[in-house]
């Protein structure tokens, strides 16, 4: 049993969460508790529930049954303390702003819809674009952008937020190597600041690499823990089935990291 002194240490606590999409489930009594100051990847196959139980968490989907706590509160208190980034294709790219406009859609919970914006909010929302590494883009539309460059913006969106919980679902899909590091480079320094973040992931290959947490998940979270204790081929087989020439792939490279 935990003692009351632990759940300080708790990020977001889920308890009993099933969601359904037309009377089928998509996610099923999951249970987690996910440390505060992890990095987490939440790994499955397709179809496994990954991106709902991040939509479920935050209540952006129904729930059949369960709650979710984050930071030891309810979500509608504490707002505030999330950012979310969608993944890239759910997100009406047509739309006519600037990469700065996008940014600083992140600052309106503090800083109201009335514009202009003050100028510091507009240093905060440069210094963002810098830490990602596209300042130069400020003045860009965003329907001009390639896919990496609209992961970045997004980040940078939730970067301003001045978040205590990332969530991000899929933001190393469809983009280059260089937009992928520099990624895992700002989530890194989220995490020495002592923030907690969720990466939706989908190549085996580079979690042990990325993150410290696990959540593997197939409708029912399979195994959750520190990443040496999860990402084991007993758990990659009973999150994957039979779906084994990824599993052979990835239990050589594991063994192949552990003989260096």
């Amino acid at each position: 049993m935990h003692s009351n002194s632990d759940e300080t240490d708790v990020a977001i606590e889920i308890s009993d969460l099933t969601v359904a999409y037309q009377r089928k489930p998509v996610l099923w009594e999951i249970n987690l508790k996910i440390p505060k100051g992890s990095l987490v990847g939440i790994v499955g196959p397709n179809g496994a529930g990954k991106s709902t139980l991040m939509k479920a968490m935050i209540d952006l989907v129904p729930k059949v049954s369960g709650q979710v706590k984050v930071l030891g509160g309810a979500v509608a208190s504490q707002r505030h303390k999330i950012a979310y980034v969608p993944q890239r294709e759910s997100v009406d790219w047509d739309f006519p702003a600037s990469v700065l406009d996008v940014v600083m859609m992140g600052l309106y919970r503090e800083a109201g819809w009335f514009w202009p914006m003050k100028p510091a909010h507009r240093e905060r929302a440069l210094a963002a674009l810098d830490q990602v590494g596209i300042s130069d883009l400020a003045q860009r539309q965003i329907s001009q952008l390639s896919g990496g460059q609209q992961q970045r913006t997004f980040l940078a969106r939730a970067l301003v937020q001045s978040a205590e919980v990332f969530l991000l679902d899929e933001p190393f899909a469809a983009v280059d190597a260089a937009t992928e590091q520099s990624i895992i480079d700002v989530l890194r320094q989220l995490q020495a600041q002592g923030k907690t973040i969720l990466v939706v992931h989908h190549d085996l290959h580079t979690v042990p690499q990325y993150f410290d947490f696990l959540v593997l998940i197939n409708v029912r979270a399979v195994a959750w823990g520190p990443i040496e204790q999860t990402f084991t081929p007993e758990n990659l087989k009973k999150t994957y089935g039979g779906r084994l020439t990824i599993l052979d792939e990835v239990t050589e490279a594991m063994r192949r990291n552990a003989v260096r």
